[in-house]
């Protein structure tokens, strides 16, 4: 038996409490393979808010055939981008918000980080939040009956799950979910059978014309196309910094693409073929209609999706807490963002449509993250090709090579942000750009916030490399 395959049994049999922080993690460590990866983001992706989100085409006038059209294009691309990130966690063995100081500096990378901590504590209590009239109608079916106070019953129940693996760390992570996405895939594949069986599929019917159907194609394109994708580009170094060092890049990029696209395509096709259907009734209802002779499975399946989405939520939400120089065990930020998120899940219990608002005000500020990962990808493929000093990241913002701000990187991200909004379309009146109202509310945010910050910052690049000066960055 090889020294690896020793490493690896015995983390099997430990999965011991995650003490690594977010300093590199040693060699000996790193014993996640390609399948530990694609389990780890095929179950964060196994999340009932991608049926809802496959339906979206369906109402906005789509065919079945185009929105499966835009979904499959949209994720093709969008798992590239977060396979490519993915490859950086692999290379460096570092956290992602770590990572950000090669673009923005030691310190100029606190307002990403500063982001990435706020936003995990919305959407741990949305991903909850969606999932508990479907698991009451589940449990109805099953003759369990019990309104509001079921719902909290099984808020608090999940919540203290998905806190407590989150808690625990990375191996508690990848062994939850090597273990039961193998389950939950094949109660999709039964369900499947069973939508297609049960189901009047309408694969041609569309209402959307002219520049409707392409604004229409767009918004799909950013819910659940490649604005899915991009949205987790946040976390993926935290998890890829596992993988063995003796990985190639390509099989890391394989394994990490795949597990995002494979699930997310397959439920958002889910979710659209049954819309399809034409009954007028939501989507979310419709599962359960459909799927009510597998009520106790398709409950497992409604239950596991917030549980396997959020445990990466709240993981890396506690690394991009410590990545701003505060001195708190990850364990007790993994427990205040559980005691946060069901803070805020109670305010969605009694208020529907404030937790509606809340999930438009969530989309609009995750127009920060294009602009981000184009210049995060960009500093790191081809300004840098590669080769970074792991150590220097960690050093003091006074000395660090990195600098204490980048302005590059400050400014690209602006310009990045603006270029976003300009082109985004939202149900909020703020957040709809001008430039996108003129093209008739087509949605290019992300195309225009990945452009425009990654082509910024490297313009910088080239304009500093020019004249022969050094970055361009402040040192206190």
């Amino acid at each position: 038996m090889s020294n690896d395959q020793m490493v690896q049994d015995k983390a099997h049999v430990s999965a011991a409490f995650d003490m690594q922080g977010i300093t590199p993690v040693p060699s000996a460590s790193r014993t996640s393979g390609q399948l530990d990866q694609f389990w780890i983001w095929a179950g964060a992706n196994v999340a009932p808010i991608n049926w809802v989100l496959g339906a979206i085409g369906i109402q906005l006038g789509l065919s079945l055939v185009e929105t499966l059209a835009v979904i499959v294009i949209g994720n093709v691309l969008g798992c590239a981008l977060f396979g490519a990130m993915c490859v950086i966690g692999h290379h460096s063995g570092v956290p992602q918000m770590v990572l950000s100081r090669l673009a923005f500096g030691r310190r100029g990378a606190w307002l990403p980080t500063l982001m990435q901590v706020l936003m995990p504590i919305g959407w741990v209590a949305l991903n909850t939040w969606i999932v508990l009239d479907l698991a009451v109608a589940a449990l109805e079916r099953m003759g369990i009956g019990g309104g509001m106070e079921l719902k909290y019953v099984i808020a608090i129940a999940v919540m203290v799950i998905q806190v407590g693996i989150a808690t625990w760390g990375f191996h508690a992570i990848r062994y939850f979910e090597r273990y039961t996405m193998p389950f939950v895939l094949a109660i999709m594949a039964v369900m499947t059978v069973l939508a297609f069986t049960h189901v009047d599929i309408h694969w041609h019917v569309s209402t959307a014309r002219g520049i409707g159907r392409l604004s229409a194609m767009s918004k799909l394109m950013t819910a659940i196309g490649i604005g899915w994708a991009i949205s987790w580009l946040v976390y993926a170094a935290d998890y890829t910094r596992f993988t063995r060092p003796q990985l190639r890049s390509a099989q890391v990029f394989r394994a990490t693409a795949l597990g995002m696209f494979v699930p997310t395509v397959w439920l958002a096709f889910l979710g659209a073929m049954i819309a399809s259907s034409g009954t007028g009734a939501d989507p979310a209802q419709l599962i359960i209609a459909v799927f009510g002779a597998m009520a106790l499975p398709v409950l497992i399946v409604l239950v596991h999706g917030p549980i396997a989405t959020n445990i990466v939520v709240i993981y890396s939400a506690a690394l991009a807490t410590q990545s701003l120089d505060l001195r708190v065990p990850r364990w007790a930020v993994s427990v205040g963002a559980g005691v946060i998120g069901l803070a805020v899940l109670d305010v969605f219990l009694h208020s529907g449509a404030f937790a509606n608002t809340f999930e438009d005000v969530m989309v609009f500020f995750v127009v920060w993250i294009a602009p981000w990962a184009g210049i995060v990808l960009v500093d790191f493929f081809f300004v840098r090709r590669g080769a970074i000093d792991v150590g220097a990241l960690y050093i003091h913002h006074t000395v660090c090579e990195y600098g204490d701000v980048n302005w590059a990187g400050a400014a690209a991200l602006a310009l990045g942000v603006v270029a976003a909004w300009l082109f985004q379309v939202g149900s909020i009146e703020s957040m709809q750009g001008p430039l996108a109202m003129a093209l008739g509310g087509i949605d290019l945010s992300w195309l225009a916030g990945l452009a425009v910050g990654g082509a910024s910052y490297y313009l910088f690049h080239l304009m500093r490399r020019g004249t022969g000066s050094e970055p361009v960055v402040f040192r206190q």
